[in-house]
């Protein structure tokens, strides 16, 4: 069956996706899925998976460094305080996407986010983690899913409190890699944070 946990070069079970290169065997084994809580740490997931919108995970986890360098650590109050000049610096920074509409989200929503009360982001995320003992493992790729009722509900919540380039499946990528879901496959590595 195609799809299902394959062994690594070190003879370990991992999701498929998780063995195509190394930066994607780190990030899969240490980070994808497991649980990240805080407002700034979690605005740089909402931000890192809005840029990757209509192009390669890959693409965004090598330039993240730079992503990081160029939006003062995903620091809300910091990015809140960016004005015209640092929008400019960012849409000429080739270590980013260059893409002005995810840049200009993600300055709207640090600029929204700023008011709001500490905790209240992780909050809100949080709040439309669904139960795990309702989900059954994904036994292949074919079984995880690209939207959920969780992620339309999380997107319908973050766009009416104003937030911007956070669709449904955009919401749910959030959701597996900080960990609201865990949807590494049966018999994974890291499957439940092993």
């Amino acid at each position: 069956m195609t799809g299902e946990a394959i062994a690594g070069p070190d003879g370990r079970l991992r999701c498929p996706w998780g063995l195509s290169t190394e930066d994607y065997v780190a990030y899969h084994d240490e980070e994808w899925g497991r649980p990240v809580h805080g407002d700034d740490a979690l605005f740089e997931r909402l931000c890192l998976e809005a840029f990757q919108s209509g192009l390669s995970w890959i693409t965004i986890l090598r330039r993240r460094e730079g992503f990081r360098r160029a939006f003062a650590g995903f620091e809300i109050a910091s990015v809140a305080a960016f004005g015209d000049a640092d929008r400019e610096r960012l849409l000429a920074d080739e270590g980013i996407i260059r893409n002005r509409a995810k840049v200009d989200a993600t300055l709207a929503n640090a600029k929204l986010l700023a008011e709001w009360s500490p905790g209240e982001l992780d909050a809100l995320i949080w709040s439309h983690a669904p139960d795990a003992a309702t989900r059954p493992t994904p036994r292949t790729l074919a079984d995880v899913p690209a939207v959920t009722g969780e992620s339309t509900a999380l997107s319908k919540a973050l766009k009416k409190r104003g937030l911007r380039f956070i669709g449904p499946t955009t919401a749910y990528a959030l959701m597996q890699a900080c960990g609201l879901v865990d949807d590494h496959l049966a018999g994974c590595v890291a499957r439940g944070g092993s």
